[in-house]
């Protein structure tokens, strides 16, 4: 039986949801604490132990450490790229001050380890677009890109000053079918599967050749727990990792999809999504994660979208 107890904030969300499951069976249902800010909507987070818990709120997250004697910390929570532009103050405010709480509490109670993410959101307008290399100009433009980018030097220099292992991954697009999902640019690419499973028209917000970074679930799964477990000094990066999967735009994914849903029809309506969407990377260079710690993604373009649409039927009963 593990010797750790791990604590997840925002184990609701579309990437919370299926992290959470994959670590309970890693550790165990008891050992692994889910926590949100919302009561969560999926049966598989109450087979362990589930708190309320807004991450700005220190004294209660220190509280919950206690209670359970936790170990590790995965900060999940987050407001994403594109609802952050309608609310940048709050978003600033929650991204920021979530992760500066579990950087001192880590810091004050000598916790293992701390898990945060980033994102390809850190990138900008004048970001090298192809094969975005590990180390280069960051300028983002987004609240949430601007928010991430801060994050990574704190973790930095929680990790240099004070020693906090704390491990990060700059995700691409994510997409998975447990969860719907939060607010994010890439959104699209969840939705189109959806509306394919239904019978029903898919309108893209974003435009047929808006070329992004993208990643199945299952191997943002894998990367996270494969850097969780990596020993300590195979984690040679201490702000984010980049991390590279698969990239496409919205008509590649129709189009592969309509290999399986021959009548699937779809058009394009760009809205403000498309502005965030035209300051990312078309392609990521993740050669430092694949060196240090083995980084292999498994699901390409096609595998994708034939689990997804033999899975996402069963799962949601339509």
């Amino acid at each position: 039986m593990t010797s750790e107890t791990l604590l997840i904030i925002g184990a609701a969300g579309q990437l919370g949801t299926e992290l959470t499951a994959e670590l309970r069976s890693i550790h165990g249902n008891a050992n692994v604490i889910a926590s949100d800010i919302n009561k969560p909507g999926n049966a598989q987070l109450n087979e362990g132990p589930f708190e309320m818990l807004d991450a700005t709120d220190a004294d209660r997250l220190a509280a919950i450490i206690d209670q359970y004697k936790v170990t590790q910390v995965y900060l999940l929570a987050a407001i994403l790229s594109a609802k952050g532009e309608q609310n940048p103050r709050f978003a600033w405010q929650l991204n920021m001050q979530s992760l500066l709480n579990v950087l001192e509490i880590a810091r004050e109670k000598k916790l293992n380890k701390v898990y945060w993410p980033s994102s390809i959101a850190v990138f900008g307008p004048t970001s090298p677009v192809d094969h975005t290399p590990q180390d280069c100009v960051m300028d983002p433009n987004t609240v949430y890109g601007i928010s991430k980018q801060a994050g990574e030097r704190w973790c930095e220099y929680y990790f240099e000053k004070y020693g906090v292992d704390v491990r990060s991954l700059r995700y691409p697009g994510l997409i998975g079918y447990k969860a719907l999902p939060g607010g994010g640019t890439t959104d699209y690419a969840v939705d189109i599967f959806h509306k394919a499973i239904k019978g029903e028209h898919f309108e893209s917000f974003l435009s047929e050749n808006s070329y992004l970074p993208m990643m199945y679930m299952p191997d943002a799964i894998k990367a996270t727990i494969d850097l969780m477990e990596a020993p300590s000094e195979n984690v040679k990066v201490r702000s984010s990792y980049n991390l590279s999967a698969i990239s496409f735009t919205p008509q590649q994914i129709f189009e592969e999809i309509k290999k399986h849903k021959p009548d699937f029809t779809i058009s394009y309506n760009p809205d403000y999504r498309q502005k965030i969407a035209d300051t990312w990377p078309n392609s990521i260079d993740d050669s430092r994660a694949r060196a240090d710690w083995n980084w292999k993604h498994q699901y390409d373009l096609a595998a994708m979208v034939q689990d997804i649409l033999e899975q996402l039927p069963v799962y949601h009963n339509l």
